[in-house]
């Protein structure tokens, strides 16, 4: 398996009075065709992690690789440009545009790719498909429900089929039922091959993953079913 993701002693302090370091020197690798939770309380590091890994943010010391390409040297546009070819994020808020149709939303994932529009509509058509929303590909994205917006923020992460999909507590939002059918739809995704990294605090969305990271106090605490 290839690694999509490498951490070399990864350190992230943020300035203050005094400096909060948050990562605290983490080496971890994710490879090709996992589906792995990162877990661990509020303070722990997941959320610095997460920018880390879909280079939203950069490493004060260390090195973060995303698909094989170190991203601390990287210019603004050229760290953009990672994102939007190698990296699906699907993020706690959704952030889909409200007077948008669901298919419009999907389609925004490739706005980064210069994609045409025909092209760039037909990949979206296709990635509602593969959420079971191309029902709903019409209606505005106000109009659905909690559990179909988080569906369409999932089909646009996975719109231009990027090597690995991170999703920041896909059911944080839902009710019980509504997030056990999206934590079923991430599990058929990754027996269609995406590698899945979920960043939770629920128990239940752990367990289903094969690879369980716990973070505590800016570290890897502990790391089940790494395949290393």
């Amino acid at each position: 398996m290839s690694p999509v993701l490498h951490l070399r002693d990864a350190r992230k302090v943020y300035p203050g009075t005094p400096p909060v370091e948050s990562i605290r020197g983490i080496t971890l690798t994710i490879h090709s065709g996992e589906l792995t939770a990162i877990v661990g309380p509020s303070g722990s590091g997941k959320t610095t992690l997460l920018n880390l890994a879909t280079g939203l943010d950069r490493p004060t010391s260390g090195s973060v690789r995303i698909t094989g390409q170190p991203i601390e040297d990287l210019s603004d546009r050229r760290l953009a440009g990672l994102r939007a070819h190698r990296l699906g994020v699907v993020f706690q808020q959704f952030h889909l545009i409200a007077h948008l149709s669901a298919l419009d939303n999907v389609a925004t994932g490739l706005l980064y790719r210069g994609v045409p529009a025909t092209t760039r509509r037909a990949a979206a058509t296709d990635a509602l498909a593969r959420v079971g929303l191309a029902h709903r590909a019409h209606h505005k994205a106000q109009k659905l429900s909690g559990g179909e917006q988080q569906r369409v923020a999932i089909a646009r992460a996975l719109v231009g089929r990027p090597p690995v999909v991170f999703a920041d507590e896909p059911t944080g939002n839902l009710d019980s039922v509504t997030g056990a059918g999206i934590l079923a739809l991430l599990r058929d995704l990754h027996a269609d091959g995406t590698t899945i990294v979920v960043i939770t605090h629920s128990d239940e969305v752990a367990q289903a993953a094969h690879r369980r990271i716990t973070l505590r106090d800016g570290l890897v605490a502990d790391d089940t079913g790494s395949p290393e």
